[in-house]
């Protein structure tokens, strides 16, 4: 029982260090999240979360360069682009990431405007579904669902609905859906800089959002070991996290993310790439060498 409460302390310790020392302006404005504070409104916040966390894999800087790109074409406010929904087709034709086009943007924006509208805000929509919902992976599902089904009146067109299908995942089948989760996150956790609190729902019931780096981390530090990153794994590293901090958990989401990109967290002990690390001390690979190195 010591062996685990003095495990537990020094993973905390470690993450809470990792979290007082970031620069909160810095992250921001080198995160999709940067663009969610520059809107101006709750309803545009909430389109463009939703359209920067959707389009959030690969390099950052590509990312941040396509959202720029996209809101340029788009303008201010994005509602009332998204209302007038043959003439956004027609603003964003040509643009491209990754496997998206302009025209599968505009149908994500367009059904979660119209979405928005009839619910009076996102926010309401995915609280009535919560509270109808048996939990949270429903009722993000029945969320995703309401905006997809809206979306395909505006473009019904098969490739459209593979890229629906893709942008907005459904949690039913039981993927990690780091993207839905890291939306939720930026529109209920408390403000602090980074997440805005916009939407009046618990932040001990939001799972964490895990990325390769957090899963790889969390399978290092005994969070979780399940090997495919799922709806069960980011549960499980969520719970572990839980016991830090109940009300809480996932504002460890940053320190986790930061300490798996920073050292490139491997799979096994590498001297190289985890000198330096913060919780070498607690990670499964080095805990028994440091034990034999305290008895002797």
């Amino acid at each position: 029982m010591t062996k685990t409460v003095t495990t537990q302390s020094s993973i905390e310790n470690a993450l809470n260090t990792v979290r007082a020392r970031c620069d909160v302006a810095a992250r921001r404005e080198s995160d999709p999240v940067g663009f969610v504070h520059a809107a101006k409104g709750e309803r545009d916040k909430e389109l463009v979360a939703l359209m920067a966390s959707s389009l959030a894999f690969g390099n950052v800087v590509t990312i941040r360069a396509k959202l720029r790109d996209a809101l340029d074409r788009i303008g201010e406010p994005v509602w009332r682009a998204a209302d007038d929904e043959a003439r956004l087709f027609m603003q964003l034709e040509g643009w491209v990431h990754r496997v998206y086009r302009g025209d599968d943007l505009a149908g994500l924006l367009i059904g979660a405007r119209r979405a928005q509208r009839q619910s009076g805000s996102l926010g309401e929509l995915f609280i009535a579904h919560l509270k109808a919902a048996p939990d949270l992976q429903e009722a993000l599902a029945r969320f995703c669902d309401s905006i997809r089904n809206e979306a395909h009146i505006a473009k019904s067109d098969a490739r459209g609905e593979r890229a629906l299908a893709h942008l907005l995942p459904d949690p039913r089948r039981g993927g990690g859906c780091k993207r839905l989760l890291l939306f939720l996150r930026w529109m209920i956790r408390p403000s602090d800089g980074v997440d805005l609190g916009l939407w009046a729902v618990d932040p001990s019931r939001l799972l964490c959002p895990v990325d390769t780096h957090i899963h790889k981390l969390s399978l290092n530090l005994g969070f979780t070991t399940r090997k495919q990153l799922s709806w069960q794994a980011a549960a499980e590293i969520t719970a572990a996290l839980a016991c830090f901090d109940q009300a809480d958990p996932v504002k460890y989401d940053f320190s986790l993310c930061h300490l798996g990109m920073l050292q490139r967290c491997p799979s096994r002990r590498d001297a190289v790439r985890c000198e330096g690390c913060g919780v070498k001390p607690v990670c499964r690979h080095w805990r028994a060498t440091s034990s034999r190195r305290a008895r002797a």
